[in-house]
């Protein structure tokens, strides 16, 4: 059992909950905590996850969970709604980085990723999980306000607008457009296949480092050559398969203003 699905089975499960997401964090400026003894040890790995109620109606949940040295528990420490988090900072929108910033009601977290593809794949999944949240809640806004009408026609005009107005959604800057666009499924493909290359690499380099035959570092050296090798060219192939892409959705567009503009002249031309 890999490390997401254990935290699904042991945080999320029990509450009734569906993890979609998890990324291995750590912060880019540590917090300093002054009510811990001098020498007292603080060592434990974070994540931030990203999970949905099975109850209707739905809840997106961001939720810090923190699993301490020593102990193969996790411990669930924090937990926002989706409207209370009100940014999400890519950083950099021009290449693939492993820093972002969570921007909350009352909290703002600057985390570095285990990887650059951890944190894309993160980034894309919670964007999309936004997207279709707040889709959902407006067609419930929608429909409410419809029984609304129907059901209470008496009701003060001031109070009714004030009623359906919708929250502030979730606001997305700095982030890379093949993150944040419509096709990008194959993009969360390459980041998961980066994102195991990037593990396979780690444990080997752990493994060569406890090693202690020359022969057997030598061997992890050139197994990590290879990973690394593979990681440059699926990098290649995922760019050639953007600008593919970039390409596809811009002949859409030309070949949608020939048509609009043939339409008119076909309206023109038979008056």
């Amino acid at each position: 059992m890999n490390i997401q699905s254990a935290i699904n089975k042991e945080v999320f499960i029990p509450r009734d909950e569906r993890m979609l997401v998890a990324v291995e964090v750590w912060r880019r400026k540590r917090k300093r905590m002054s009510f811990l003894l001098n020498g007292a040890k603080t060592d434990y790995v974070t994540f931030i996850c990203v999970s949905v109620t099975n109850k209707r109606p739905h809840q997106l949940l961001i939720t810090k969970v923190k699993q301490f040295c020593g102990s193969s528990s996790f411990t669930r420490r924090s937990q926002w709604t989706v409207e209370q988090l009100r940014q999400v900072n890519g950083i950099n929108p021009n290449k693939d980085s492993p820093e972002f910033d969570l921007v909350f009601d009352n909290a703002v977290d600057q985390w570095v990723a285990s990887s650059s593809a951890e944190k894309c794949i993160f980034v894309q999944i919670l964007y999309h999980a936004c997207q279709t949240y707040w889709m959902g809640k407006k067609g419930s806004l929608v429909k409410a306000g419809k029984l609304g009408r129907v059901g209470s026609a008496s009701r003060n005009p001031k109070a009714r607008r004030k009623s359906y107005v919708s929250p502030k959604q979730t606001e997305f800057i700095n982030c890379q457009s093949k993150l944040t666009g419509d096709a990008c499924t194959m993009n969360l493909v390459i980041y998961h296949c980066k994102a195991f290359l990037n593990r396979m690499k780690k444990m080997m380099v752990a493994n060569q480092s406890g090693s202690l035959g020359e022969g057997q570092r030598v061997t992890g050296s050139t197994m990590g050559n290879v990973v690394q090798r593979m990681n440059l060219a699926l990098g290649e192939r995922g760019d050639k398969l953007t600008r593919a892409e970039d390409k596809t959705v811009e002949l859409m567009h030309k070949a949608q203003q020939f048509a609009d503009t043939a339409h008119k002249l076909a309206l023109k031309y038979s008056k």
